[in-house]
């Protein structure tokens, strides 16, 4: 993948895992809004499901989700080979009421390169998604 301007996701596989279907749909909607391909996935196992059947170039999971939560989902996740997609960048999002950079601590020692509180702001998600999408330049001989 080549580095890319902010909010540009033209042709970026994104796996977005929301149990809110209200939440989930607006988010895929600012998304495919910019160019991404989206794969809804409302629990951590649509969301393997999804993932096995297509790597997508990033991960956006809900922690707070049922059964197994985001973390469980990563997990599994990064279980995966890296040639089939296990080492993919993903950001979280949480609806938790708690110190935002507890939170933020507590989903990079996940394994999450990024954490947003929910309600995202579109702009703070574009941003996100295009840092951790962020491919550096080859160096020039």
């Amino acid at each position: 993948m080549t580095a890319r301007g902010e909010g540009d996701l033209s042709g970026v596989r994104v796996l977005l895992v929301d149990d809110d279907d209200d939440g989930r749909e607006m988010i895929a909607m600012v998304l495919q809004d910019r160019g991404a391909i989206v794969t809804q996935a409302r629990s951590s196992s649509e969301a393997l499901e999804a993932f096995v059947a297509a790597a997508p170039d990033v991960l956006v999971s809900d922690i707070g989700l049922p059964i197994e939560d985001g973390f469980g989902l990563l997990r599994k996740i990064r279980e995966v080979e890296a040639t089939r997609g296990g080492e993919v960048p993903a950001v979280a999002l949480t609806g938790y009421g708690r110190v935002p950079e507890t939170e933020s601590e507590r989903a990079r020692g996940g394994g999450f390169a990024v954490h947003l509180m929910k309600p995202v702001a579109v702009a703070q998600l574009l941003r996100a998604l295009t840092d951790v999408l962020e491919v550096p330049p080859v160096p020039r001989d």
